[in-house]
């Protein structure tokens, strides 16, 4: 699954990716890791009326979480959904919300590896040779109005699929073993937004899986407990077992 990202790139470039104009009072502050359940506010594209780039929460918020107690029992799971929910699972909420389509920015994400010892061995993983590439998500905005501002706030979830021969040698163990986000090219990203598309073209789109090749990973320390947000998060962990 995907559960922990980063985003230390910046909106502007994320504008550019889409060939749309950037907003420059729009406020993030670039970060290396953050972890699915801090429920941050994260760059997203959706298409409403026109494509624009908004700060959506990280777990997604269902219209059936209409109070309070509801959104902190069930949102702690809604960080991902299975590719395969969104069209062959009828009474699945990711099938009712599969027109609320996005793309998620991000400059990499982490995954762990088991090792058969004690404590799993975390991977950064990036898209060789991008400085930002976008995964495929859903979106809604809460039924609930945040108590300060009156806003239904814009919230989404990551799309994963099964995952290819890297990611299934990183992510070799747990319940949701051999998984991997859905990573889309630059032409099947501005595709997954479009208004209108028919089961079969979302369909087309999620059985694309990104090759190894394309991608980068090694090991780094620890991403479980509270270090300086900087490029040290990512640095390369230099005694690390070899992945195999």
């Amino acid at each position: 699954m995907c559960y922990d990202m980063s985003f230390f790139s910046n909106i502007k470039l994320a504008a550019d990716y889409l060939r749309i104009k950037n907003d420059p009072s729009m406020q993030f502050d670039p970060t290396y890791h953050v972890v699915a359940q801090s429920f941050r506010r994260w760059p997203v594209a959706i298409h409403e009326n026109e494509t624009k780039i908004g700060l959506f929460e990280w777990g997604l918020i269902a219209d059936y979480m209409n109070t309070p107690e509801k959104i902190k029992e069930y949102r702690t799971s809604m960080a991902n959904a299975r590719s395969e929910k969104l069209l062959d699972d009828k009474r699945s909420v990711w099938h009712r919300l599969r027109d609320q389509r996005c793309l998620v920015f991000s400059t990499g994400f982490f995954e762990h590896h088991d090792t058969g010892g004690k404590k799993k061995q975390p991977y950064f993983i990036k898209v060789k040779g991008e400085p930002v590439f976008c995964m495929a998500g859903l979106y809604n905005y809460s039924p609930i109005p945040d108590p300060e501002t009156g806003e239904l706030i814009g919230t989404f979830t990551i799309i994963t699929r099964d995952a290819n021969p890297l990611m299934a040698k990183i992510h070799n163990g747990g319940p949701n073993s051999h998984r991997m986000p859905a990573i889309l090219p630059h032409e099947l990203a501005l595709e997954w937004i479009k208004p209108g598309l028919g089961d079969e073209t979302i369909r087309s789109i999620l059985t694309y899986e990104i090759s190894s090749e394309h991608l980068e990973a090694w090991p780094v320390n620890t991403i479980r407990t509270r270090k300086p947000d900087d490029e040290t998060v990512i640095a390369l962990k230099e005694d690390a077992p070899p992945l195999t």
